[in-house]
């Protein structure tokens, strides 16, 4: 989408003190406010130069500060656009349908896989059980108002859920734990580092290959039983991680929640 043309972005005080790429930067913020939705894209640098009669190293300036404001975003060969606001990973003890409806976002989940099968080496390892033995893979695409956010796949030990192939796919993996096997998560452990987009990942997410995304590896329990591994990938464009910091010992004056699972 390009914004509403004609681009008539207030323009520059010639008698004013204030640097011109400040002055700049602040018209191109305020248009921004006001006409740009999400995703938009802004007038090319040669273009807003001619508008500003300024140099491109102006424009360049400018839009460098906007760029590190996360007001807008650059991608490469495409143009700069007006930034999508990035989701906080606050890693609640809820799941993904419950988080996106506290944020007004519509949730939706496309299913990849939902079969048994042998746990391979790592599974095994991860799942701290035999190898070959049978667990429920569940593979998604999850959405939010029809956009790809993340691709999620669990691992949860057959055993632990039998007959969970009988019936559909669950809308929310957790709540059917909970309510039908009764396996109320209770704590969990992350493992979180940057990646970069493989090719078929990057199809499921509408991203370029190798676009940087956030991997989060998860192991959940019951008590001290491990109920399922996790491997999410989080498109980096639409995610930030928010980690509460507190001193040991300290009383928080906040109530922070804990991991998000499911």
């Amino acid at each position: 989408m390009i914004l509403p043309r004609p681009f008539d972005a207030e323009r520059l005080d010639p008698t004013s003190v204030e640097a011109k790429h400040v002055q700049l930067r602040e018209s191109l913020r305020a248009y921004v406010g006001g006409h740009g939705e999400p995703g938009a894209a802004i007038p090319s640098e040669r273009r807003l130069s001619e508008y500003y009669d300024v140099a491109r190293m102006t424009v360049r300036q400018a839009i460098d500060a906007l760029v590190a404001e996360e007001v807008l975003e650059r991608i490469v060969g495409l143009g700069t656009f007006v930034s999508r606001s990035k989701l906080d990973l606050q890693m609640k003890l809820t799941s993904y349908t419950e988080e996106m409806i506290r944020r007004g976002m519509v949730p939706d989940a496309r299913v990849l896989s939902f079969e048994q099968q042998a746990a391979t080496p790592l599974v095994a390892r991860e799942l701290q059980i035999e190898i070959g033995q049978p667990v429920i893979r569940f593979r998604r695409q999850l959405l939010a108002d029809g956009e790809p956010m993340s691709v999620d796949e669990n691992f949860i030990p057959a055993h632990r859920v039998q007959g969970i192939l009988n019936d559909p796919p669950p809308t929310s993996l957790y709540n059917v734990l909970s309510e039908k096997y009764g396996l109320v998560m209770e704590w969990g452990e992350d493992t979180i580092e940057a990646t970069a987009a493989s090719p078929s990942i990057a199809r499921l997410l509408n991203v370029e290959l190798s676009a940087p995304l956030l991997k989060i590896q998860r192991h959940a329990y019951v008590a001290r039983a491990m109920i399922d591994y996790s491997v999410s990938y989080y498109r980096a464009d639409r995610y930030k991680l928010w980690v509460p910091l507190q001193r040991p010992g300290v009383r928080t004056p906040r109530a922070y929640s804990s991991k998000r699972l499911g």
